[in-house]
């Protein structure tokens, strides 16, 4: 059997109606919707399933909400295939945790709440914001962000390191505004995200002493296979690294470069998304650029629905 990689997106890939069909045909499913919106005090399903995009951007109902499509994907497909190895993107990551058993669904989703709150209140005045950098190599966006950050006088480092053509800057929201400038003018482009703060910066360091006793607290088990963490890119094989890793994940960058490298390097072929909509999966192939060349193997899917998880097939 081809093991894949199973991927799950974070902040960015939620949808209008996302997770409803599955909600609406197994009663599981939409338990774990009832369970997130006691938890986090909130209507996610209105929000989701008949909200705006304004209202479905708030990353307090954000995070719970898009745990529970995730989860609820690897719900139905867990009996499918066997992972070879899990990965999250930002809060994905929880996500990945919650597929290979290290923490239980539940867990997860009073994790998720507490991190989408404690998020949005990081920056009460929006002192902060997000940018990614595109069409510029990580040594052009070093020295935009060394120079934006020099000339601002102001916060900026780069937070995502996507693919080699698609890196995020975080920090003051005038320093990223520089940053998108010079971006042009060295013939790149800058996209200022629609963020409700300066993720992974140390402008989440309140919020990630905050966070921190719950996860410590959380049962963490081992693992039923690798995850790899943002932290560094690499598998963890059990549940104290994991936990050590998402100790510090809120205010460090995201290594997801390193992370498909690596899992590249340890085998894997086939990487498997569970999310709404593709949005890793079209960064595996920029992250294997110049390494996986001619691999004939390599094969990358999208399950984001009831429909899709019927049509699945190895």
């Amino acid at each position: 059997m081809i093991q894949p990689v199973l991927l799950f997106p974070g902040q960015g890939s939620q949808e209008p109606g996302m997770g409803r069909d599955l909600a609406e045909a197994s009663p599981e499913a939409m338990d774990l919707w009832k369970l997130a919106e006691r938890v986090s005090g909130l209507p996610l399903r209105e929000i989701y399933w008949d909200g705006d995009e304004a209202a479905m951007s708030d990353t307090r109902a954000l995070q719970p909400a898009l745990t529970v499509v995730n989860c609820n994907l690897w719900r139905e497909m867990a009996g499918r295939v066997s992972p070879r190895g899990a990965a999250g993107h930002s809060l994905g990551e929880f996500s990945a945790l919650a597929a290979a058993g290290v923490l239980t669904p539940e867990s997860v989703l009073e994790i998720t709440a507490l991190r989408g709150r404690l998020m949005a209140e990081a920056d009460p005045q929006s002192k902060g914001g997000m940018a990614a950098l595109l069409k510029l190599d990580e040594a052009r966006v070093a020295e935009i962000v060394a120079e934006a950050a020099a000339e601002s006088g102001e916060l900026l480092l780069t937070a995502n390191y996507n693919t080699p053509a698609q890196l995020v800057v975080s920090g003051a929201k005038n320093a990223v505004a520089l940053a998108c400038q010079k971006a042009k003018e060295r013939k790149g482009r800058g996209i200022e995200l629609k963020v409700s703060g300066a993720f992974h910066s140390p402008m989440m360091e309140e919020a990630n002493r905050e966070l921190t006793p719950l996860l410590r607290k959380a049962v963490w088990q081992k693992p039923r296979f690798p995850v790899y963490c943002n932290l560094h890119g690499k598998a963890v094989h059990d549940g104290e690294s994991a936990r050590d890793s998402l100790l510090q994940q809120m205010v460090s960058p995201v290594r997801w470069i390193e992370t498909v490298r690596n899992q590249y390097a340890d085998g894997a072929r086939f990487w498997l998304e569970l999310g709404p909509k593709a949005v890793l999966g079209k960064m595996v192939a920029p992250c294997l650029s110049g390494i996986a060349a001619g691999d004939a193997d390599t094969r990358v899917e999208l399950v984001s629905n009831l429909e899709s998880v019927r049509a699945f097939s190895l």
